[in-house]
């Protein structure tokens, strides 16, 4: 199964359950995605990170991830969806998903479905399933719609699993506004006072609802988020360290060089040697 929808705009959402055989969905870097295992296994190479689904776990990526599904045994679901469908960051307001569900960190949204959680998604999914067989006007907004709910029941899921009571709302929405300023400033601003400053809090106060939320330090998200733009540019692009250093906001290369040995705990060139010898990348 194989259901698409484009709009004028060059909105897409699609819900497939063979995403490994599908090359267009596979090579559409513009996509969010939630991989939903439903029976069975599915093992998912993310950035070359291989994870392993149980039945009823689902993640969700963004568009920054590369997936592919290595192995499943079973029956599993992805439903994709790109900005101009509908816009996360845009929408926050409706949805309060965007640096939570969805970041560009390596840091990967896991979660688990107790059979309540099941029957409300198969609901949505069985909406979904029905809407992309209608040919009319409205269509596009059902869909949307529907991919809104979706969004909004796997939020409240994620919340639960981080016990978010409706009185830590507030604080918890600057954790996610923090994400979202790491996605959007990495490349030019590395230290925390500098997120600090821009969401009117201290750092220690921002240490503080991290470590309240089980979250790594804030500083390490940084670090994350700069070690996974250079792991994926490594991956997937033809940039030279040089250039990769440049492009990230470093003075040079090799301060850019220690970051990654300091992150990683491997030098660059080590790095790409494993990507080599395990056929990851060309030599």
């Amino acid at each position: 199964m194989e259901l698409r929808f484009s709009t004028k705009l060059q909105g897409s959402i699609a819900l497939t359950d063979s995403f490994h055989t599908s090359k267009p969905l596979r090579e559409d870097d513009s996509l969010y995605k939630f991989i939903w295992s439903r029976k069975g296994k599915t093992v998912i190479n993310v950035d070359h990170q291989v994870i392993t689904l149980q039945e009823n776990d689902i993640v969700s990526l963004t568009n920054l991830h590369h997936l592919e599904i290595e192995e499943h045994d079973g029956e599993y679901l992805t439903l994709l969806f790109n900005s101009n469908f509908y816009c996360i960051y845009g929408n926050d307001h409706e949805v309060s998903c965007s640096g939570f569900l969805f970041n560009g960190t390596s840091r990967i949204m896991h979660f688990q479905l107790s059979e309540e959680e099941q029957s409300t998604c198969e609901a949505i999914i069985a909406g979904l399933q029905s809407e992309f067989q209608e040919n009319d006007n409205l269509k596009e907004e059902m869909l949307r719609i529907l991919l809104k709910h979706f969004i909004i029941h796997a939020t409240r899921i994620a919340r639960k699993n981080l016990h978010i009571t409706p009185d830590m709302e507030e604080s918890f929405n600057t954790v996610r506004r923090f994400y979202v300023l790491v996605d959007q400033h990495f490349k030019e601003r590395k230290q925390v006072q500098d997120y600090a400053d821009m969401l009117c809090k201290s750092p220690k106060t921002l240490s503080h609802l991290f470590s309240l939320y089980n979250l790594n330090s804030p500083l390490k998200v940084i670090h994350q988020r700069v070690e996974a733009e250079a792991k994926r540019l490594l991956l997937y692009s033809s940039m030279t360290a040089k250039e990769i250093a440049h492009f990230l906001g470093f003075e040079d290369q090799a301060s850019f060089s220690r970051f990654f040995r300091k992150v990683s705990g491997e030098s660059v060139t080590q790095y790409k040697r494993q990507l080599k010898e395990s056929g990851k990348i060309d030599n």
